[in-house]
């Protein structure tokens, strides 16, 4: 399995996990305060935060990983990690395209929420969910693209 497929599964499980913790601990509120009233910030920040330091750590642990098991196994090398190859690079592009649509259309939705004044609360989440939903089907496009080709 090439690096970057498994930085990919590291950055897909990630950002499936930190946002369902997040929604399971602020959408719950919903049922007895009013959304305005939601003091979800903190919990927003945090989740971005984690996000980002988990997928580094993650990788890094995925790279320790997979050098040492080149190390004791004999197959592949050290040198590995760092290579990329053409078919790396466009899975890597066809991915991103394709995230990069559904985070805009998700930045379209946030924009909608703006003009029509709602609250706050739902335009944050709106836009959260939209990057979470773009890592993912980006993540989902790349793994697909390892597996199956293009």
């Amino acid at each position: 399995m090439p690096f970057e497929e498994k930085a990919t599964w590291v950055s897909v499980v990630v950002g499936l996990l930190v946002p369902v913790v997040y929604f399971a601990t602020v959408l719950p509120q919903l049922a007895d305060t009013a959304a305005a009233d939601i003091a979800y910030q903190r919990s927003l920040i945090i989740a971005v935060i984690a996000s980002i330091i988990l997928i580094i750590l993650g990788t890094i642990a995925m790279a320790i990983a997979t050098a040492v098991g080149a190390e004791i196994t004999g197959t592949g090398s050290v040198d590995d990690i760092d290579r990329k190859d053409e078919r790396d690079v466009s899975i890597s592009r066809r991915g991103d395209v394709v995230g990069y649509y559904v985070a805009s259309i998700g930045a379209v939705g946030a924009l909608i929420l703006t003009m029509l004044e709602y609250d706050y609360f739902w335009i944050a989440n709106t836009l959260y969910l939209s990057f979470v939903l773009a890592g993912f089907v980006a993540g989902t496009v790349k793994l697909r693209a390892y597996r199956r080709g293009f």
